[in-house]
């Protein structure tokens, strides 16, 4: 095993022999971002590298220059380093010797063009004239993928592959969406898009989202490309009123940490057919858990604790969705590589509620003393009934 110092791992990237296409720094240790997103994108014919930084529920975005990349990074920030390069990636962990190089082969050489992604066939495919992909960044005025931008179409993709498995056992003639933190949208506009210009259905979709300026944009590039049926609201969904007509699917895409409580409790308490979700940011159980017995070893340091933390979420709103009568799975919706959030709850109403199956996770909640909203909020609700 290599161990690695700051300027050790910044020469290694810098050298000539490294084609960076994303890197992604996790795991806080110190500092003000929880997450930073690294891609490399072309301004004006010049190199330069976008900065995703992740806060409690903000991003924020900036370019900078190829030559100062790690100027602006932060890298002893995070425990976690992840390094797509073109032939492999490089995966960096702190270690009290510095921190630990593994690293591991891939095929990828050039996103945009490799003989894998023109063999592929997708939902949504390279070439195909969806002329809002060019608007939304994902596409070119050529309709090839933007190479920064192939994770992100890989994930939407999968997304929508995912939906149409459920669609087509169920062959409805038209349908109602609701997306819950739609952010920049791309997953709703394609959503739409497959709907209604693929497989030829009548489609009412809806984005919620608490960004103004995001939403406001959305509904300017619905409009301007005739999609009649696509709606974008400003709109807390933890306290505002939402659509109340017949709703066949939630979905929601990184939903940041309570805003998947509330968007898989709107599903339930509105006896929505079929729920897709893929959580983001799992803070709340972190920030409250206490030790309080065998499980104490998985709080005790950092990294660990996170990583439970947000896998005991998600296991836990998992099972709720259960107990409220849902058959529920849980799947790997893309590869790590593409990204670390990727675990999907999918679930489908098809039995009456079972609520002893809360009785573990009260148990549990009661022990360790952790906040879970989701839970919190049905539990209050049953209560009342």
């Amino acid at each position: 095993m290599k161990y690695m110092k700051e300027n050790e791992i910044i020469n290694l990237l810098n050298s000539q022999d490294i084609a960076i296409n994303k890197i992604v720094l996790s795991d806080r240790a110190q500092g003000e971002y929880d997450k930073i997103i690294v891609r490399p994108v072309v301004i004006k014919g010049v190199k330069n590298y976008q900065l995703e930084s992740f806060k409690t529920n903000k991003v924020f975005h900036k370019n900078v220059k190829e030559n100062e990349l790690f100027n602006n990074v932060p890298l002893m920030d995070f425990k976690q380093m992840f390094v797509e390069t073109v032939g492999k990636n490089l995966i960096f962990s702190a270690s009290k010797n510095g921190f630990k190089l593994k690293e591991q082969a891939n095929e990828i050489k050039d996103l945009a063009n490799s003989s894998h992604n023109k063999t592929k066939q997708y939902l949504i495919n390279e070439g195909d004239n969806v002329p809002v992909m060019v608007e939304l960044g994902i596409f070119t005025k050529e309709n090839k993928i933007v190479r920064t931008m192939y994770d992100k179409f890989k994930q939407i993709n999968r997304f929508i592959e995912i939906i149409d498995d459920v669609y087509k056992t169920q062959k409805l003639n038209e349908i109602t969406i609701l997306d819950f933190g739609c952010g920049k949208s791309y997953l709703t506009f394609l959503v739409y898009h497959y709907f209604v210009n693929i497989k030829k259905i009548k489609a009412k979709i809806i984005g919620y989202d608490i960004k103004s300026d995001v939403v406001n944009n959305c509904n300017i590039l619905a409009k301007k490309y005739g999609y009649t049926g696509l709606e974008f609201i400003l709109s807390d969904v933890s306290k505002d009123k939402l659509f109340e007509g017949k709703i066949d699917m939630v979905i929601s895409l990184h939903a940041c940490d309570t805003a998947t409580d509330y968007a898989l409790n709107f599903a339930i308490q509105n006896n929505v057919k079929n729920i897709f979700s893929v959580p983001c940011c799992q803070h709340e159980v972190n920030l409250s858990i206490k030790p309080a017995g065998e499980y104490d070893i998985l709080i005790k340091d950092g990294l660990f604790k996170e990583r439970f933390s947000s896998l005991l979420t998600d296991a836990i709103r998992t099972q709720i969705l259960r107990a409220m009568g849902y058959s529920t799975d849980v799947i790997e919706f893309v590869g790590f590589e593409h990204s670390p959030k990727n675990i999907m709850l999918r679930a489908t109403k098809t039995k009456d509620k079972n609520l002893q199956l809360l009785k573990d996770i009260e148990a549990l909640k009661n022990k360790y003393k952790f906040n879970q909203t989701l839970f919190d909020i049905v539990t209050k609700k049953q209560t009342k009934l």
